[in-house]
């Protein structure tokens, strides 16, 4: 940023010395003399000028070169089309009246928070919501994102801030939306001249609002913790609506919306599918049905099939299977071993948890196989169901090592291990969970480090516990998967009786 600004003034100051040079020529008759010298300096100091106009044309171009600065129009989305959330839509309802009848609120002396920030994990709805918002109060949306204001030229961000809330004053009401607003609002460092001007004239534009202006600002973030405080205090950005991902009743209202525009058999159950979809986001939910489409339409049918909505699940969860990769016959059987143990964990000690599916085929993820349970959504987990969690993960590799030994196991358990050691980590030193003791804290690293091995190691030997009692079981269940490579949750019920 500095060396731009340093290359700016460069031909300023280059024609001004050519600019001195060629009067000293006139004054003492050199330029007579030598007419040449004077019309090369007055060559040169044409073309300096001609670059500094280029250049601040250019950057004149750029503060007013995005074209969403320009477009404003009054949406069609309202609050009846944002299925779910309602928690969420109810706070921003208050703010339909005010952009309407903002004097009513003024007589009584009260102030509606002009600054709403909506933060939540991706794909959750927060720009359909912003939307909707204008298109309920009947006023011009604009919509711009963060990353559109930060540009290489000082000033020309803080100058797309000001042009941007001068054409929504124009407009009387209107409401502006910043997508991810943390783009030009993280917390300030002092590093970049840009940015910090950019924010500064965003903070300067919101506290500048009348009373009476009937301007909301909408800002959405995944990142709320990392905003300056200064974008978070009141006047600006004071209420901050948080914006989660859905439960089942609202996984459900997305997806009759989604499913309005798809040919659905009837045998395709939209509530079972909610229930399914766990920790899903809206968009999520879209993608999931999108791709159901796709793969009924790849296999030539006139409506999408519960096989096609299965297929597309495991897509989403897993990756694409890869029939075609050929693998040695050893390490079939290791990865049956592997899964048959996270299934028959799974059975025995969640059993809460709905086991779907279970397979050996490889996936574009670089797994070599899988094991489908759909826990269910709770709010609260209690120790020993967390220390059931970690023998689960640890089933796949306690399995092999019944089947091929301690020296013999194989690195197929990584991810496993690394899922397992979080939990227990988390246990120790975020809930306060100590094997076997009732203290909550632990002070030294070293301290929490040996109580997290005791959960993993403790893990361990429940994984090894439950199958060995339920050694027939795993046995069978690997065989299966011998043979099928998949099997549904129906088929290892069965087994399991």
């Amino acid at each position: 940023m500095k060396t731009e600004r340093r290359n700016s003034f460069a031909p300023v100051l280059l024609g001004l010395m050519a600019a001195m040079l060629l009067i000293q020529m006139i004054q003492n008759g050199t330029f007579t003399r030598n007419p040449e010298l004077g019309y090369a300096l007055l060559l040169v100091g044409m073309v300096l000028a001609a670059m500094l106009f280029s250049r601040r044309k250019q950057q004149r171009e750029l503060a007013g070169s995005a074209a969403y600065l320009a477009k404003s129009e009054i949406p069609s989305t309202r609050f009846k089309d944002v299925a779910a959330n309602d928690e969420a839509l109810e706070a921003l309802r208050d703010l339909v009246s005010f952009i309407r009848e903002p004097e009513n609120y003024a007589v009584l002396g009260a102030r509606i928070p002009r600054g709403v920030l909506l933060y939540g994990m991706p794909g959750t709805g927060k720009t359909l919501m912003a939307k909707a918002l204008a298109g309920e109060a009947g006023v011009p949306f604009f919509a711009v994102n963060g990353a559109d204001f930060v540009e290489m030229y000082v000033g020309v961000g803080a100058s797309r801030v000001r042009s941007l809330f001068h054409k929504a004053r124009k407009c009387g009401k209107a409401v502006i939306f910043f997508d991810e607003i943390d783009a030009i609002g993280k917390k300030r460092d002092n590093r970049s001249d840009e940015r910090e001007q950019t924010l500064n004239a965003l903070l300067s534009e919101m506290s500048g609002f009348g009373e009476r202006d009937g301007v909301v600002v909408l800002a959405a973030t995944n990142r709320v913790d990392t905003l300056d405080e200064a974008l978070l205090r009141a006047g600006r950005f004071d209420r901050q609506i948080e914006v989660p991902l859905p439960g089942v009743a609202e996984r459900l209202q997305i997806l009759n919306v989604h499913a309005g525009r798809i040919r659905l058999s009837d045998a395709v159950s939209l509530d079972a599918l909610a229930r399914q979809t766990a920790l899903f986001s809206g968009a999520r939910l879209e993608c999931l049905l999108n791709e159901a489409a796709i793969l009924a339409a790849k296999r030539g049918s006139d409506q999408v099939e519960e096989q096609d909505v299965q297929r597309a699940m495991e897509r989403s969860l897993f990756g694409a299977e890869k029939h075609g990769l050929s693998r040695h016959e050893h390490e079939r059987h290791i990865t049956a071993a592997h899964e048959a143990g996270h299934a028959v964990a799974t059975a025995v000690l969640l059993p809460e948890s709905e086991l779907t599916r279970v397979s050996i085929i490889p996936t574009s993820r670089g797994a070599a196989g899988y094991s489908m349970a759909l826990p269910p959504e709770k709010m609260f987990h209690e120790k020993q169901e967390l220390q059931c969690h970690i023998a689960v993960a640890l089933a796949g590799r306690e399995a092999e090592r019944m089947l091929l030994g301690a020296d013999r196991v194989s690195t197929g358990a990584s991810n496993d291990i690394e899922k397992a050691a979080l939990i227990a980590r988390r246990m120790v030193c975020e809930w306060g969970m100590l094997p076997g003791s009732d203290d909550i804290y632990l002070f030294s690293q070293q301290q929490k480090d040996m109580a997290a091995q005791q959960w993993l190691k403790q893990g361990q030997q429940l994984a090894s516990q439950v199958l060995a009692e339920h050694h027939a079981v795993w046995t069978a269940l690997t065989q299966r998967l011998l043979e099928k490579e998949t099997v549904d949750g129906e088929e290892v019920r069965r087994i399991m009786q």
